[in-house]
């Protein structure tokens, strides 16, 4: 496998992991299709996902074409690409984590924001689970812990997948 193939199924396989524990969810900007590229109503996308804190974004895009910049809501509705609250950009494949309960403004600079380059996240608590109930007929069920970046036992998981990206 080429170097891109192999990231894209780790990534698919990481995102996986992480969706099935209600733990960190790993957002893929663009739901994966299009990723960070101009053109692309990142607004109708992101209306249809829930975002909860402790949750990632992920930006895949050519680091020498677009970058990555965190901004207020003023600069995000008039495209300023100058006084960013952060740039995120690394290397084109890109993580953020959400960790608070706001919403989150990011633009791509260099006039692509422009061209619709630019997505807006509402991060919300992490809803309860629900409070256990015990019919006396019910089916046993399957639950799963947190899964945090931070933890040991993840990385025990993952590290084979990252020694296939050689």
């Amino acid at each position: 496998m080429d170097g891109l193939m192999k990231t894209a199924v780790w990534l698919v396989s990481l995102a996986n992991i992480l969706k099935a524990s209600r733990g960190e969810n790993i957002h893929f900007i663009g739901g994966g299709k299009y990723n960070w590229a101009p053109n692309v109503n990142f607004t109708e996308w992101s209306s249809h996902e829930h975002f909860y804190v402790k949750d990632w974004l992920y930006f895949g895009f050519d680091k020498n074409m677009y970058n990555v910049l965190e901004v207020n809501e003023t600069s995000y509705e008039k495209c300023i690409d100058t006084d960013f609250i952060t740039n995120i950009t690394k290397g084109g494949r890109d993580v953020f984590q959400l960790n608070e309960v706001r919403q989150y403004f990011f633009i791509s600079g260099k006039g692509f924001c422009f061209n619709g380059l630019k997505v807006a996240v509402n991060v919300e608590d992490v809803p309860p689970k629900p409070s256990p109930s015990s019919p006396k007929n019910a089916s046993p069920s399957i639950s799963c812990c947190r899964v945090s970046l931070l933890n040991p036992a993840f990385w025990t998981f993952v590290s084979p997948f990252i020694l296939l990206l050689g």
